[in-house]
């Protein structure tokens, strides 16, 4: 249940959550109507057959949110819709208006939805109570603030923001792979993204490769700027960050996964509690780094 990407949101770290528990039932997942397209709630973070719809160690909670889509492919409608069209104008011998191709197509999806297939989806997240911040297991903005918005349907209220940087991430970025000291335990990875100042210039990318090298420097002395860097901490994890703060293909490695297996453990359960416990001080534990690097703003009650 290692989280793969980092979305963050900040909160008031005052913010009540007393009731969270009390409140999710009734923003839990219901199965998609007949005629809806998509549901979404809240889901057991320890999978199917299981009541909690969240699970905490000290002050992070475990969430997770699960979606029910219809699958219709828009190419099958436009196909029945142009079928239906072309039967309707041969017969009544006249070319039909948007209005009524609009009605049609309607039509045509409440019959088709009761006997699409449904897609299952699921997005975990972990809210910190302690340094007032929610973490979203995705690299998309819109996915993250489906999370969010699931929150705020549940508590009533739940002022989350993006993360907002008081320093230029591009500059920050750029000036650790110009040879700036790094924060204390961080190291760079073998990744970048570089960009020029301009608007649609080139796009540099970089992989396997030695970050700190002469092909590397020469794009920095043509103007370039890094919108994406590849990160280590200590030997705990791997990831790249990008200028939009979002952390991309975070990796947990040995330094990290081997407190786990110190640990024997009886049932399956009791190994993703122990998953969580980890996952919830690693991810703390990077959010802090990167809130006095980025000197990021804090979320006003």
């Amino acid at each position: 249940m290692f989280f793969r990407n980092l979305t963050f949101f900040r909160f008031p770290a005052s913010h009540d959550f007393s009731r969270l528990d009390e409140l999710l039932p009734e923003a839990a997942l219901r199965p998609v109507g007949p005629l809806e397209l998509s549901s979404r709630g809240f889901i057991s973070p320890f999978g199917r057959g299981e009541e909690a719809l969240s699970h905490r160690i000290g002050d992070a909670v475990w969430l997770a949110v699960g979606g029910e889509d219809k699958i219709l492919p828009a190419a099958v409608v436009n196909d029945l819709l142009a079928r239906k069209v072309a039967e309707i104008e041969e017969k009544e011998g006249r070319k039909l208006g948007g209005r009524a191709r609009k009605r049609l197509k309607d039509d045509l999806l409440h019959e088709l939805l009761p006997r699409a297939f449904v897609k299952s989806s699921r997005i975990d997240a972990m809210l910190d109570l302690q340094h007032g911040f929610l973490a979203v297991d995705t690299s998309s903005r819109k996915t993250a603030e489906t999370v969010a918005s699931e929150i705020r349907r549940a508590l009533g209220s739940f002022p989350a923001i993006p993360l907002n940087a008081e320093v230029a991430p591009r500059s920050v970025l750029t000036a650790w792979i110009a040879g700036e000291p790094l924060p204390e335990g961080m190291s760079l990875g073998e990744e970048c993204e570089l960009k020029d100042a301009m608007d649609g210039g080139a796009v540099v990318r970089a992989q396997n490769q030695e970050l700190q090298s002469d092909e590397i420097a020469k794009h920095l002395e043509a103007g370039k700027q890094v919108t994406k860097l590849g990160l280590n901490l200590d030997d705990h994890l791997s990831f790249v960050l990008g200028e939009d703060l979002v952390v991309r293909k975070l990796k947990f490695l040995e330094g990290a996964v081997d407190q786990l297996e110190s640990t024997e453990r009886d049932d399956l359960r009791a190994e993703l509690d122990a998953r969580f416990a980890l996952l919830a001080g690693e991810v703390r534990r990077l959010f802090l780094v990167l809130e006095s690097a980025l000197k990021l703003s804090r979320a006003e009650a």
